[in-house]
C-alpha cells in the first residue's frame, strides 16, 4: 500500500469523478464512514453540489437522524460504549427507509430521517423520489460489517491518538467502541476507498501500490 498526500478540493474532485463514474442498477448506495472526530458528513456534504454538476441526483441521509429511540438507545445509560457500538443506530430503520428503495429493485422513495434524537420523537421528514441512476450518501460512524448493503464504501480512518485527541471530552466514552469497530471490523482493509484523516487539512489517500 502507498500512502497519497492529497488537498481536500482535491479529494473531492477525485471522489466526484469516481462517484460520478460508477454505475449500478438502481441508485449507487455510498457509505462515508468515520468516527465523529473525522468528520463524515462534513466530506458527504461536500460532494453532493459537484455531484449534481455531473449530472447524477443526490441525496445526504445522517446516521444521526436514523438514530433509536432513547429508551432503547439509553436502555444501559448515556455513556456505554457497547450499547453506542450495538444498538444506536436504527440499521433496520435505514435499510428499510433508505438503502432497500435505492437498491437495484427498489421504488427510489427515501426517507432522509425517520427520528429526531433531540425531541426522541418521528422526524416527520417527507419521503423524496431519487431517480435511477442517482446517488445516496450514507455519513456516519460504525457503517461497515453489519451486513449494509451499500455498493462503494469510503472509510476515513483516524490513529488512535489523533481519534482521542480530536473527540471531545464529552465523548470520549464513545472510544473503546471504536477501538473495537477498528479490531472486529478493520473497515480499512476492505473499503473501497481509505482516506486518514489524522490532520484534516492535509488528508492522504491509502491506495493499492499499483493503483494509477
Amino acid at each position: 500500500m502507498r500512502v497519497r498526500p492529497i488537498s481536500p478540493d482535491r479529494l473531492v474532485a477525485e471522489l466526484t469523478d469516481r462517484l460520478a463514474d460508477t454505475t449500478v442498477p438502481g441508485r449507487l448506495r455510498v457509505a462515508v464512514d468515520g468516527a465523529p472526530a473525522a468528520e463524515p458528513e462534513r466530506l458527504a456534504a461536500a460532494l453532493v453540489d459537484p455531484l449534481r454538476a455531473r449530472g447524477r441526483p443526490v441525496l445526504h441521509v445522517r446516521t444521526a437522524d436514523f438514530l433509536r429511540p432513547a429508551s432503547v438507545r439509553l436502555e444501559f445509560g448515556r455513556t456505554n460504549p457497547d450499547s453506542y457500538y450495538d444498538a444506536w443506530t436504527d440499521e433496520a430503520g435505514l435499510r428499510r427507509e433508505v438503502l432497500d428503495p435505492a437498491g437495484p429493485q427498489g421504488s427510489g422513495r427515501l426517507l432522509p430521517a425517520l427520528w429526531d434524537a433531540r425531541t426522541d420523537r418521528a422526524a416527520r421528514a417527507a419521503y423524496l423520489d431519487l431517480p435511477p441512476g442517482g446517488i445516496v450518501l450514507v455519513s456516519g460512524g460504525l457503517l461497515l460489517g453489519g451486513g449494509l448493503p451499500f455498493d462503494l464504501a469510503v472509510h476515513l480512518e483516524l490513529s488512535p491518538a489523533a481519534l482521542a485527541r480530536r473527540t471531545p471530552d464529552d465523548q470520549r466514552w464513545t472510544l473503546p467502541a471504536f477501538d473495537r469497530y477498528a479490531t472486529e471490523v478493520a473497515p480499512a482493509s476492505f473499503a473501497d476507498v481509505v482516506l486518514r484523516v489524522d490532520h484534516p487539512d492535509r488528508p492522504a489517500l491509502v491506495e493499492p501500490v499499483n493503483s494509477r
